[in-house]
């Protein structure tokens, strides 16, 4: 059965909401969403105030939000959006740092880590060739670090310090935790508090995070969503509810 869109909107609902928010105002560009919450708000965006958003299915058709096949995606257009600036993509991350670092490849030293995780991947090429937000769904210390233990997705200092060749598509527009949500927006591109999440306090943001984060004198909370909003992720996108399974509460 579902629920009525007037109940009160969800952590896992304004967490939707705060990923739909990444790909605003990007145009006709790829969206890339891995994870369930992110993934719903791909398609919740593309539904609403960005439908000029491409969604595809993983390999090579543009999809719309229900799934409908729109069109050809070969993988030399592909290329092209993935080289050009005409990705957005919202990743995980097993540690990120205060400038922006990521980590999903191993936990410890990289020459006798303590555990081995997914790997590099497609990291450095993301997060140099087009812009990268990430998505994690259980904010702590031991994944907010001061320092990743090995580099994969590139942060604004080491990118800075390579030069015009790696800042030319660099960006890294929003990270997103259950707990709320940060950006970039320092002059030393450190990562600054951009919202809350209702129920969650700076106090709780900073006991969980391992560095020093930039807070604003009065952080909003994050947008509400609309009933509108709430009717399309409970109805449309995800009647399922796969987003209460990466948030609690």
């Amino acid at each position: 059965m579902n629920t009525p869109a007037t109940t009160a909107a969800t952590r896992a609902e304004y967490c939707v909401i705060a990923c739909a928010e990444a790909w605003r105002g990007d145009g006709e560009v790829l969206a890339s969403p891995m994870g369930a919450v992110p993934s719903v708000g791909a398609r919740l965006a593309r539904l609403t105030f960005a439908p000029e958003l491409l969604l595809t299915d993983g390999e090579a058709t543009i999809v719309g939000p229900d799934g409908e096949a729109e069109g050809w995606l070969p993988y030399r257009k592909h290329l092209t959006l993935v080289t050009g600036g005409r990705r957005h993509v919202m990743m995980g991350a097993s540690q990120i740092d205060r400038f922006g670092n990521q980590n999903i490849s191993c936990i410890g030293d990289w020459e006798q880590p303590a555990r081995q995780l997914l790997g590099v991947r497609g990291a450095p090429v993301n997060t140099l060739n087009n812009p990268v937000s990430y998505w994690i769904p259980r904010h702590s210390p031991r994944v907010f670090v001061e320092r990743v233990d090995m580099v994969c997705g590139v942060g604004y200092d080491r990118a800075e310090a390579a030069g015009p060749s790696a800042t030319r598509f660099h960006r890294i527009p929003r990270v997103v935790s259950d707990l709320g949500v940060f950006d970039f927006a320092p002059p030393d591109r450190s990562m600054r508090l951009a919202s809350l999440h209702p129920g969650v306090t700076v106090e709780m943001v900073r006991e969980a995070t391992g560095f020093p984060l930039t807070v604003p004198a009065d952080v909003p909370y994050t947008r509400e969503p609309t009933a509108a909003e709430l009717a399309l992720i409970r109805e449309v996108i995800d009647p399922s509810g796969t987003r209460n399974r990466e948030v609690r509460g």
